[in-house]
């Protein structure tokens, strides 16, 4: 009992350093997208992780069986898109609700699993999705300043981010987790190259500029921006593996809306405004609903 405690204290401590990890490559994120685009950053993002996972595969070769190579090019895709959705949104909006929208993503991912994947919809996350929803409303106020991109974007970061996940769920039973690791990181390195490269061709609306912009030349202390990104991004990926590894995801699970927090305060350091009173209500009503649909499926059945 007290060994189990131990893991779970740990699982905890290590989840906790995660989240922190994950607020601080978002405010770098956030001052090194005043410098480079969103699409820049996305990229930088994910060539370091994928220089850091084939450097692993000279050591540990990857056994998997294969068989759904389409699945693996979706999860990469969707896992770009949101990410350069998310990353966009961290440079035009306040850290902490650029983080809540994205944070929707369990919310999203108990729907699309009982969709897809046939997984039960306990009546505590159908709950779960009304609070999410109504929580939604309170940061976006569509009511007062419509429905704007800004909102969009972080819808399609929070749903990306589910389906991403939900993939995953599938993937994992064909391929080894680099491999699904991987499409995503390869996917979100050559995609901005591309759409880099077909900015010199075409002119777009500016309100696309995010999606398809040229490259820009790093210069100066914008190159510690981008290796902070990239080793945060790499320690938050490694704190959060070895807490779901020492206590059940349910209870670590909880912790990482701690990030909001993290992010909200962070944001305000960088000069972001607090939230105010309906963004609050509505940024805890998307962690209420999140820990709703993490609590462990057995408690849900009883």
């Amino acid at each position: 009992m007290i060994n189990k405690l131990k893991n779970i204290d740990r699982g905890v401590a290590y989840m906790l350093m995660a989240t922190l990890a994950f607020a601080f490559m978002g405010g770098f994120v956030k001052e090194l997208s005043s410098q480079l685009p969103s699409l820049e950053v996305t990229f930088f993002r994910n060539i370091f992780g994928v220089l850091l996972i084939s450097s692993s595969l000279w050591k540990i070769p990857m056994k998997q069986k294969g068989g759904k190579p389409w699945l693996l090019f979706f999860r990469g895709a969707i896992g770009f898109l949101a990410l350069l959705a998310y990353f966009n949104n961290m440079a035009n909006i306040p850290l902490g609700e650029a983080v809540t929208y994205n944070k929707t993503s369990p919310i999203f991912l108990a729907f699309f699993a009982w969709i897809f994947l046939g997984e039960k919809l306990p009546r505590l996350a159908i709950l779960a999705l009304i609070f999410g929803f109504v929580g939604i409303i309170f940061v976006a106020k569509p009511m007062s300043a419509g429905i704007d991109e800004n909102t969009l974007l972080g819808l399609l970061s929070g749903i990306g981010a589910a389906l991403a996940y939900t993939s995953i769920r599938e993937l994992k039973n064909y391929y080894d987790i680099r491999s699904i690791a991987l499409s995503f990181m390869l996917v979100g390195s050559v995609g901005p190259i591309l759409l880099m490269g077909l900015a010199e061709f075409v002119s777009v609306p500016k309100e696309y500029h995010f999606l398809i912009t040229r490259f820009i030349m790093p210069s100066g202390i914008t190159w510690f921006y981008i290796v902070a990104v990239g080793l945060l991004a790499t320690a938050s990926q490694l704190f959060m593996t070895k807490a779901y590894s020492l206590t059940k995801a349910g209870i670590v699970g909880t912790i990482t809306y701690s990030q909001i927090l993290f992010a909200v305060l962070i944001g305000s350091l960088l000069g972001d405004k607090l939230p105010d009173m309906w963004t609050a209500v509505g940024i805890t009503l998307i962690i209420i609903s999140g820990l709703l649909v993490t609590i462990p499926k057995e408690k849900l059945a009883k």
